[in-house]
């Protein structure tokens, strides 16, 4: 019996310059990578300078041409442009090359489809591309049935592109009612949090940054750990346990990238908001990348298009143990950095002593004499705070903690008419 196996798509990529010391190389080699993930090869790589895109065919005519020639001298499959094509691009391509055509978002969108496996990311995946398709209905004409195997045919499928803009509208008002739904759902979970004065720190980072590798390591989440763009999609979120008794739930968020597709973030605002009503941030970098300030400035372009700002950030420079101990690594928006690896223990603990230490920062000091019959006011300052010491007296119980601002409060008015005040400091 023969054994058929699937041939692997062989593209070129093809990106534009606009001026010189922009980023289209580094760009076009994330696209490599992106392909890749896909599960494509590059087999040739076109790039042109041009003051702006070509309106008509993204490049121009000759590059066209160029184009052309080198998909018969490579046997390629189809083309992969380094931007958003318009309908006409992609359509005027298509027509001229006779060959598959595609786009960074595509193949964005592509290997999240692939990747999503909760029915929430699965909504937010599919309300994604149904945006992007629905802008290309009018005049794509055979290529919008998107026959054959590859990238660009996962998720809604062939039947769901090949619907009227009607169907897709109701389709997508449908999707974002169960997105409502959903957020109402992450309101409720964030309310519950609130209440249990459990602070929350979202791990924000460039994909690929270590960031579900740190996660798996403090807390052995379990969350896929690969060596590609977006290994991982779905949030994730656990509950660790720092020196001190103290807890603090860590988030996963969707990795950033550059060129990130606007119907992408609309589609996950409910997940990416995770950072937003986080009480700070974990920035981790990758500091392994000869391009890691790049990055960095990425995710914070991309946290303030989310309207996220004004939060305690610490940056952990991840993947030391793949650069040089000495390197000078430095991120002046965070508010705490530290050189690490996510895979070494010793490191890791110096993660939970620094978050120990920003929590604390946040806290109260207190002394204070419990008598017994207030005994059980000291399970919330264990629960909610730092417990750093209890001394059994004649008097009572005698406490040394942090406590949140609110909780020391509670204390104050319980024994506000009591001779003896509290110590703060």
């Amino acid at each position: 019996m023969k054994e058929i196996k699937q041939e692997e798509e062989r593209v070129i990529l093809v990106g534009v310059s606009e001026q010189d010391g922009d980023d289209a190389i580094d760009s076009l080699e994330e696209l490599k990578e992106l392909v890749r993930t896909a599960g494509a090869d590059t087999v040739g790589v076109v790039i042109q300078n041009r003051e702006k895109i070509h309106p008509g065919t993204y490049v121009g005519t000759g590059k066209v041409e160029e184009i052309r020639m080198l998909l018969l001298e490579t046997g390629a499959t189809g083309i992969v442009c380094d931007d958003e094509l318009s309908p006409a691009q992609m359509k005027n391509l298509e027509d001229i090359l006779d060959i598959k055509v595609m786009d960074r978002t595509l193949v964005i969108l592509d290997i999240f489809a692939a990747r999503a496996t909760t029915s929430e990311g699965k909504i937010q995946v599919e309300l994604a591309q149904l945006k992007y398709s629905m802008t290309r209905l009018a005049g794509f004409g055979r290529s919008m049935s998107r026959l054959g195997g590859g990238i660009g045919t996962r998720g809604p499928g062939e039947k769901k592109l090949e619907m009227d803009k009607r169907l897709i509208k109701s389709r997508i008002s449908q999707l974002k009612k169960e997105l409502r739904d959903v957020q109402k759902h992450r309101d409720i979970t964030r309310q519950q949090r609130t209440k249990n004065h459990i602070p929350v720190a979202a791990i924000v980072g460039y994909t690929n940054a270590g960031k579900s590798t740190l996660l798996n390591h403090l807390t052995d989440a379990g969350v896929l750990e690969e060596d590609k763009l977006f290994a991982t999609l779905d949030p994730t979120t656990r509950l660790l346990e720092l020196p001190g008794k103290q807890q603090i739930l860590l988030t996963d968020t969707v990795g950033f990238i550059r060129k990130l597709p606007h119907h992408l973030i609309e589609a996950f605002k409910s997940t990416l908001e995770e950072a937003k009503y986080a009480d700070f941030i974990i920035h981790v970098v990758d500091a392994s990348n000869p391009k890691a300030d790049k990055q960095m400035y990425i995710v914070y372009d991309t946290l303030k298009n989310l309207n996220i700002g004004e939060k305690k950030i610490v940056t952990l420079f991840n993947k030391m143990d793949k650069q040089d101990a000495d390197s000078q690594m430095r991120d002046f928006r965070a508010d705490y950095t530290k050189k690490i690896s996510a895979r070494n223990p010793k490191d890791l603990e110096a993660v939970k002593d620094l978050l120990a230490q920003v929590l604390r920062e946040n806290k109260v000091y207190m002394e204070h004499v419990f008598s017994y019959e207030e005994a059980g006011m000291i399970q919330m300052v264990r629960k909610q705070g730092e417990l750093l010491s209890e001394e059994y007296t004649t008097e009572g119980i005698f406490v040394k903690a942090y406590v949140p601002a609110e909780v020391y409060d509670k204390i104050i008015a319980k024994n506000f008419k009591k001779e003896e005040p509290l110590k703060s400091r």
